[in-house]
């Protein structure tokens, strides 16, 4: 539950936290955003959920480049858009201005939330360079993944999806995942993982 994942980070990393719900479309949004009583009198948990209406469209890229976090999340929420070509080319512009370990991090985090066509069509910008994106992390990230396979591919998005959301992965739940060669399983915990918090609902 939301309640016992906050808890258990805000024990392990020994700070304030905050749920931060990113969905997919509003009514899930204001569902999310139900507050959640804890027994204690006074005491309510309020998810912070953002739909899509609240996160503003990036399409510039100067913009994207200042703040590429917030490139990454307008792409996540409006790249499904029919006009989504914009917005993607401003996400590959925010990415160009990070260090590689994060711009692959981030750009594992958008395929897996979105949709199966603009997904392609993300990895298609990328490969042939829309908004002459050239840098050394798109050369390596779409070469290792050719190297790796498809199944490959999947479980590195699975991984880094995990990471994100601060869901701790043993060994042994690694190997497990590295080595699935079925590319709709791990497609489908890859969906799963965007919403669980222990490494065993994955699997279940």
């Amino acid at each position: 539950s939301w309640p016992v994942y906050l808890t258990t980070l805000r024990a392990r990393l020994r700070c304030p936290t905050v749920l931060l719900v990113l969905c997919p479309s509003t009514a899930l949004a204001e569902w999310c955003a139900t507050a959640i009583p804890l027994g204690q009198p006074g005491l309510v948990m309020r998810p912070l959920a953002i739909g899509p209406g609240r996160v503003p469209i990036v399409t510039d890229p100067d913009e994207a480049s200042t703040s590429p976090e917030l490139a990454v999340l307008s792409a996540m929420a409006h790249g499904a858009r029919p006009d989504r070509e914009k917005i993607l080319n401003a996400l590959l512009a925010g990415l160009r201005t990070v260090e590689d370990d994060r711009a692959s991090l981030y750009a594992d985090v958008v395929l897996a939330a979105l949709p199966a066509a603009a997904r392609a069509h993300l990895e298609e910008l990328m490969k042939t360079g829309t908004y002459e994106y050239q840098s050394d992390f798109a050369r390596r990230y779409f070469s290792q993944g050719r190297a790796e396979g498809e199944a490959s591919g999947e479980a590195k998005a699975l991984l880094a999806v995990l990471a994100t959301r601060g869901v701790d992965v043993p060994e042994s739940a690694r190997q497990r995942i590295t080595a699935c060669a079925d590319p709709d399983q791990l497609e489908s915990w890859v969906r799963r993982a965007v919403t669980i918090t222990d490494i065993d609902e994955l699997f279940a």
